[in-house]
This record gives C-alpha cells, structure tokens and sequence, in this order.
C-alpha cells in the first residue's frame, strides 16, 4: 500500500506537468534543434549548437537536459572529448523537413486556438455551453479556418504530415487495397499529399482531390491528380474508390452515414468501395495485451470532444453500425503501421 501511494504521487506529478512536455518539444521544434543537428556532421557541442541556433547557450542548456532526459537527444562525447548532443530516431521526428517528421501535427495541437477549447471541456459535460471548440472562439472549427488563413495552413500542414506516414504504411502494409482502383477520388484530401504520395507508388491511378473551395485553392498542382472543390454533404466526384482518411472521425454518426451514402453514389454499384483510414478503438482487451496505439486512439477521442461538436473515435461495433446504416453491407478491416486501420466497404 506504501508503495502504491509513492507511486500514486509521482504519476500525479506528471498529471500536474503535463503540460511541460508539449511546451518543451514546440520549443524545440520552433528553435529548429532537430533540423540544426541533422546538417551537423556528427555529435554537436551546446556552444555550436547555440551559435547557429543564435540562442542563449544557458538557456538552451537547460532545454537540451530536459530533452536528453525525455530521451528525444542522446549526450555522447564528440571527436575532441567534449560533451555533444547527437540525434535519436525520435527527434528527428522533430524535423520540419523530413517525410517522417511529425513537427506539424505538435505545432497543430499545441497552437493557443486549438489549446483553448480544453478548459471548457467540463462545462460541456455538465451541459453548460456550446461544443467547447465553438464556446472558445464563436465558430466551428472549419468556419474558423475558413476565416483564418493562418490556421487553416496549419491544419493542412499537419494532415498533410499525417498522411505521409499514413498512405506509406498502407502502401507497405496492405497495397492490394487499390488494386484495379483507376480513379480514387480523396474526399476531404485536404492540399493532395495524400494523392500525391500514393501516385508516386502507383502511376496508374488517376486521382481527384476533393475538398472545400478554400482549401483546394491554396493546394499545389501535381500529374495525375484533379482538384474538385464542394461540399461532401451535398455530392461527391465520380470515381472506382473513394478515400476518406481522417474524415469521418470528426462528425457524429448521422453526419458519418450522409458522407457515407454520399460516396456510395459516387462509385459503381458492382465493383465500387469506399476505402477509410481511421482509428478502430479495441474492446475486450485483454489483462497484459497493452497497445500504446490504443492509448493515442482514446487520446485522439478526447481531442474529437474538445475540437468539434458531434465527432469521436469508433470501436468496431460503432463502424459496423455506420457502415450498414449507410448501405455498406459487407466490409474488411486491415490494420497497418499506423494508429489508424483501413477499412474497405462495399455497398
């Protein structure tokens, strides 16, 4: 019991600043640490590092022992004997130039506009207010982008980071998935990384980005994929498949069913399906069969709660429901590297 207490205290402590990490890791994203170290041959001095940095060496010294005890650097001894910093594969998920950086998605969640919604979290549960995100700031969160330039490019910039990852896990992990798929159309595509990344493994396939006229508009031009500007709600383009990742997790279920039903009109009704990439929450886990992926999934419920009105993460029996009430009456799913799964739905 004595020691259960004493253990009880230091997870507290770590409730209380939790905060710290998230602030630290922006720090050092923002400062480029990662991106410095990177183009360093070799382990860096503070003194080196602080000089191209053009930052306090003191104050820099005291972030760089926080971050080497988080293990984000490693502390090695350089070439002349004296103490250096050198990358880890987790740091360099802090690059801002890397295909498997994550920086975008931390500058994202750690920005103030997305910050504020979580302090009224409680007064949403209690029936107090508005969905949190809109109490925050008068507005949904797409209206907010819409009207915010700013923020909207980091939204884009963080789906654009997560779909990277994304679409080469499925790539790698279960790439029968666009199999005899010649048009995908990615509703929700966001500013085409998506497309743009599974046209380099697949040329065959023609895509068509699909999204709102604000975001489509600021979205780079590629070959091999269109830009469609509309409203899921209303239609969407034509194609053999559509792509819906990181889409339907942020709507309640009768908003899901109605984009559901809407690409089901889009695809042909004898060899058409729906391809989505969202999180599948695990039930009945059982005692010692522990997923940290599960942990970022209920993370990422919580963040659905905070950020939009009706939008969370599913469980399996959640998607089955959806699914069947969207006239999907047979679908697979697939997990890959990844805290999302595929799921392939046909009508």
């Amino acid at each position: 019991m004595e020691k259960e207490e004493a253990e009880a205290e230091v997870e507290m402590w770590k409730y209380i600043f939790g905060f710290v990490e998230m602030a630290v890791v922006k720090c050092a994203i923002e400062l480029g640490i990662a991106d410095v170290m990177e183009s360093h041959s070799g382990p860096i001095t503070l003194s080196s590092l602080s000089s191209s940095l053009g930052c306090s060496p003191s104050g820099l010294y005291r972030i760089m022992r926080f971050l080497v005890n988080r293990r984000l650097f490693k502390e090695v001894a350089t070439s002349q004997g004296d103490t250096g910093y050198q990358q880890t594969p987790l740091s360099r998920r802090l690059m801002t130039r890397s295909e498997n950086g994550m920086a975008a998605l931390l500058l994202l969640e750690s920005s103030p506009v997305m910050l504020a919604p979580w302090h009224g979290l409680s007064a949403r549960l209690l029936g107090k207010g508005n969905a949190t995100f809109d109490t925050a700031h008068g507005q949904d969160v797409w209206g907010y982008a819409a009207s915010h330039p700013a923020h909207s490019k980091l939204i884009n910039d963080a789906m654009a980071c997560d779909a990277r990852m994304a679409v080469s896990a499925i790539v790698n992990g279960c790439p029968e998935v666009f199999d005899g798929v010649s048009t995908l159309v990615d509703v929700g595509g966001g500013d085409g990384t998506a497309l743009r990344t599974l046209i380099k493994a697949r040329p065959s396939i023609r895509g068509i980005n699909f999204d709102l006229p604000h975001v489509v508009s600021s979205a780079p031009k590629c070959n091999g994929v269109e830009y469609a500007s509309g409203d899921m709600f209303d239609t969407v383009p034509k194609a053999d498949a559509a792509f819906l990742m990181w889409v339907l997790h942020d709507w309640g279920d009768e908003e899901c069913i109605q984009i559901l039903e809407k690409c089901r009109q889009a695809i042909p009704g004898d060899k058409g399906k729906v391809i989505i990439v969202e999180a599948v929450i695990q039930e009945n886990e059982k005692e010692g069969d522990h997923n940290n992926l599960k942990d970022v999934g209920l993370m990422l419920d919580m963040v659905m709660m905070a950020h939009t009105t009706t939008g969370k993460e599913r469980t399996l029996k959640e998607w089955d429901y959806v699914l069947k009430k969207a006239g999907f009456n047979r679908y697979t799913v697939k997990p890959i590297r990844a805290v999302k799964s595929v799921i392939e739905a046909y009508p």
